[in-house]
């Protein structure tokens, strides 16, 4: 058709549009015959037809999963107990950029960091509201431009300063790794942080090579583990680690020569009875006085690692006296010393690596080579869901764990979620026993009162009856 023959058509499209868009009134009479200018048809034409030719146009525009997709995500709203952490629904799907993936993310790990970033004692946390979480594990579900060596599918770890507790993530390429066969998802969000960390202190900064020896301290945490596994891989090392007396046996198996119960004996009485010259590599996570004790440990050319101040956390929110107490004993010393000691003192952490990722790369390689040579394999201790993650805080706090401690996203199953109000009963029972008991005492009080004003009248009835003997005499004289 040729664009003179369109206007006629068109308008009769137009009148059929608004027939069909409006049935219920009466159509209208035909406007003369007359001619009219084929650019004025043509917009009036398509003004009438906007309405519909909208609609359509925004219907197929609109993707479903854009405007229902939801995800949920562990938020930190402020700094303070475990209560802190909620576990939120956020909607709309992320948006990728150049060089980045979507991955729906299956297993987290949970991390000392992520306990003080809770109380406000971490600074790579960014101010709340944030999600936490340094690493986690799951399937690729989306790739943006310029990525090469991902695709859609793969299974990987992630390695991230932050927001990595949710169900799906956002995050560079450059920050996965390929999980290899037979890796679980849990197996695999333990192994990032703690093993990149363990390989390093020992092997970059520590230089750990055979016939040495290493104190490890909360050798029944995920780093110590992790580290314990890296000692076992050189010949002839001897670890001392510490841990609480029940977790002995565990980590004597999973490697450490010389367990130290650190709550009932001195740590550092006990490995001079066993290494008078002391230690090659001490890995020190505590801070204060611990890392002056640390470097007054080590032999001759031994290195002191410290990584963490651990001591700062006591209780549930920031405890204002184990922070001040943990810098009044903060280390510091003097070039010289270290000179004529012959020894050093290196800093790691973990956080402030994230721009050099070709470095952790490089390691996470070397750790990956070890797990498929069945040289090194993540400990999970427990695993709990994204509901539960106050409880999982609350035990790796407590220092009641062996291994990582991992939070799942699969939803919890209804199951458990009834069971939680069961322990409120519970509690609601113990508060009417509490008040039973309250109850009882007090009718003992009234009781015992009783008893006392009975005790009481007894005198006053035995004098009442003195008097009365006295007076029947008089009446008989009477």
């Amino acid at each position: 058709m040729s664009g003179e023959d369109a206007p006629a058509a068109e308008q009769q499209n137009a009148v059929d549009q608004k027939q069909e868009t409006k049935p219920a009134e009466e159509p209208k009479a035909e406007p003369p015959k007359t001619e009219p200018e084929p650019a004025a048809a043509a917009a009036a034409a398509e003004a009438t037809a906007t309405p519909a030719a909208a609609a359509a146009a925004t219907t197929t525009e609109k993707v479903p999963e854009e405007d229902t997709f939801t995800y949920r995500a562990l938020v930190l709203t402020g700094y303070g107990g475990y209560d802190k952490v909620k576990l939120q629904v956020k909607k709309g799907k992320p948006v990728l950029k150049a060089g980045e993936v979507l991955v729906r993310v299956k297993a987290c790990g949970l991390n000392f960091a992520d306990l003080m970033a809770r109380q406000g004692l971490y600074d790579r946390l960014p101010s709340p509201p944030v999600t936490p979480g340094m690493e986690c594990s799951g399937e690729v579900e989306a790739v943006g431009e310029e990525v090469t060596d991902r695709k859609v599918g793969d299974k990987v770890m992630v390695l991230n300063r932050f927001g990595l507790w949710q169900e799906v993530a956002v995050v560079p390429a450059t920050h996965t790794f390929l999980i290899p066969e037979g890796m679980s998802f849990e197996e695999a969000a333990a192994l990032p942080v703690n093993y990149i960390t363990a390989y390093m202190m020992l092997f970059d900064f520590g230089n750990l090579r055979p016939n040495q020896s290493v104190l490890i301290h909360a050798a029944a945490g995920g780093v110590g583990i992790a580290a314990t596994q890296l000692c076992n891989t050189v010949k002839d090392v001897t670890v001392f680690g510490t841990a609480s007396a029940s977790k002995h046996e565990t980590i004597s198996q999973g490697g450490v020569t010389h367990p130290i119960d650190y709550r009932t004996k001195d740590y550092v009485e006990e490995v001079r009875k066993i290494s008078p010259k002391g230690m090659d590599i001490i890995l020190d996570p505590l801070g204060g006085s611990d890392t002056h004790k640390a470097y007054n440990l080590l032999k001759p050319m031994g290195k002191l690692i410290t990584y963490g101040t651990s001591n700062m956390l006591a209780g549930q929110k920031k405890n204002l006296l184990a922070v001040a107490k943990n810098w009044y004993h903060q280390f510091s010393i003097h070039t010289l010393s270290l000179i004529q000691g012959n020894k050093s003192v290196c800093g790691f952490h973990l956080g402030y690596l994230d721009g050099e990722m070709e470095l952790l790369t490089s390691a996470m390689n070397i750790i990956l080579d070890l797990y498929k040579e069945g040289k090194v394999k993540p400990r999970i201790d427990s695993t709990w869901h994204l509901e539960q993650v106050g409880d999982a805080m609350r035990k790796m706090q407590e220092r009641n764990n062996i291994g990582k401690v991992i939070l799942s996203t699969e939803p919890m199953p209804e199951e458990e979620k009834k069971e939680e109000p069961k322990k409120e009963d519970k509690k609601d029972d113990k508060k009417k026993d509490d008040k039973k008991k309250d109850d009882k005492k007090k009718d003992d009080g009234k009781k015992e009162e009783k008893k006392d004003d009975k005790k009481k009248e007894e005198p006053k009835k035995e004098e009442k009856k003195e008097e009365e003997k006295k007076e029947e005499p008089n009446k008989e004289e009477k």
